[in-house]
Formats: C-alpha cells, structure tokens, sequence
C-alpha cells in the first residue's frame, strides 16, 4: 500500500497504539515512498522496536526479525547449507552418479560430467534462509528489522551495505539473487558504537529520544485507559525527574509503562514515598541507581 499523507501515517500508527512525533510519521511516509531503509538510533527502550512492529501492522505485512549481536556471520543472517541434506541425497542417488560416469574413459572425464551436475546438488534445495534471505525471497513485500544493528561486528555492515544498497544477495554457488519484493527495512542503534558513514548514507536518519511530558501522558493512558488521572500525572512527572539524576540506565518510556502497569495492578491511586521506594526496581536496572534514586527521594517527590 501507499500512503496518501504524512497524516494518514500518523493517523495510522495511533491506531497500532504507536503514538510518535511528526517527524517519526514523516520519516515513515518518505521511507515507504522512496523504498529506502530507516536507522532509528536512540536510548534502550524509547520505542524504535516496537516501531518497526508498528509499521508492520499498519501495512498488513509480516515482520521478519534480524536480532543483531557481536559474531553474527552470514550464515546466521543470510543463509546456510544444508550439507547432511546434500550427502543425504547423494547417497540416495550413488547409482545415477555411476551411470552418468560409466561411459567415461579417463578421470578427468568423469569429473567433468559430475561437474556438468552441479545444479543438482547446489541448488536452492540444499539452502537454509536467514532473516535477510527470507525477506528478500518473500513473494509478499515484509518488514525487516534488523534489531541493535550497533552491536554486530563492523565486518558485518559490509554485507548489509550489498542487501541495503540493490536489494540483492551473491552466493556463490548460485550467483546474485535479486529481491522478488523491496522490503521496508528499519534498523535499530542504541549507540553502542557508531555505524559506518557508508551504511547511514544509505538509510533515511531518524532520532528518537524520550518523550515529552505531554506525549508521555498520552502514551500511558492509552495503554492503561483506566488509569487514574491524578495517578498519571504523579507518574509521569516522578519518572521525568528520576531522569534527571545521574543514573547509569536512565528510565525510558518502556519502564514507564512498565511501572504504570505494576502500580495499578497494587491498587496504588497515589504515589507515596514509601510507593515509589517499594517499586525501584521496576525502574531502575542497577543497584547504584536505586540507591541514588533512594538518596533523592524528597526532592524527586516534592516537584511532582
């Protein structure tokens, strides 16, 4: 499908419960018209996930999920042979192979037409596809993600480059396999280290950093519609100052919800002190941090 307007996208990711900026609606509508991947870099946790899923759902298409990480090699991420698959049918079919070479008189003859057959036994039939195989092998147009693309080896980008760049893989035994459809690709950064200059030239470049007050408030009543209004705002501006501090792992709008969710199913309709104390670790991730959240308590309750 194609969008008709950057609206119509907004629109779009709101009823897939994705409530993003206008710059995340435009990022989306150029990146499905010019067929050109996205690069979402930001903080763990601020949604560049569960936007790829949101895309997925808003076109009807099925996301295929490339999870990134150091050491990933292109028989994990593009395709693998199935060698026991390939001895297996040569085994079964020993006796044709005496048939094609019975004729032959020298060894190079009967090497050359083994070698005539090679499209039997290096064939699709003995491929096992990965992630970035299946998505472009896919009669139906996907979405792929390739998630935490920042924690692969540098080494990794260079195949990515080929896949992003024509849609199209080499394999050797086989030759260049072009895209049946273009996927819509979202890759996801946490920063971890920065990527090539190659692959974000690439890539349309989209930001996404934590929410606003107002934008946040709005991301948690509509996952916790009965949520108390005076509850929410307590929350929210709890967590917002939380941010302040100097933490190691900063709460994002993951672990917004997450203690929404966690105070509504204790039947909290105010947020205390002693609340906020007994519920840490459902924010913060390090133990340094639940104890400079500790130290600060007072003064992060007296801004709410």
């Amino acid at each position: 499908m194609m969008f008709k307007s950057i609206a119509e996208v907004n629109e779009k990711l709101r009823q897939a419960e994705y409530i993003g900026s206008k710059e995340i609606a435009t990022v989306v509508y150029l990146a499905e018209a010019t067929q050109k991947p996205v690069l979402v870099e930001g903080p763990a946790g601020v949604g560049k996930t569960e936007l790829a899923k949101a895309v997925a759902k808003i076109l009807g298409r099925e996301m295929i999920r490339l999870q990134c990480y150091e050491g990933l090699d292109e028989t994990k991420a593009l395709y693998e042979w199935e060698y026991a698959k390939q001895l297996l049918y040569t085994q079964m079919v020993k006796d044709k192979i005496n048939d094609i070479i019975s004729g032959t008189r020298s060894l190079q003859d009967a090497v050359d037409q083994i070698a005539a057959q090679d499209d039997a036994f290096f064939s699709e039939r003995f491929i096992q596809p990965r992630p970035l195989l299946q998505a472009i092998s896919s009669e139906e147009p996907v979405v792929l993600l390739i998630d935490e693309v920042d924690k692969s080896d540098p080494e990794f980008e260079a195949l990515l480059l080929e896949v992003l760049s024509d849609f199209q893989v080499s394999i050797p035994e086989l030759g260049t396999k072009k895209a049946v459809s273009i996927p819509f690709v979202v890759l996801t950064s946490n920063n971890y280290r920065d990527m090539s200059d190659a692959l974000k030239r690439r890539c349309i470049h989209l930001y996404i950093d934590y929410p606003t007050r107002d934008l946040e408030m709005e991301i948690v009543k509509l996952k916790f519609p009965g949520i108390k209004e005076d509850l929410a705002n307590q929350l929210v501006d709890a967590i917002r100052n939380i941010r302040d501090l100097d933490l190691k792992k900063k709460p994002c709008i993951s672990e917004t919800l997450d203690w929404a969710h966690s105070l509504i199913m204790l039947q909290v309709n105010d947020l205390s002190t002693d609340v906020v104390t007994d519920t840490l670790n459902i924010i913060c991730k390090y133990r340094k941090d639940v104890d400079l959240v500790k130290e600060s308590i007072d003064k992060i309750m007296s801004e709410h």
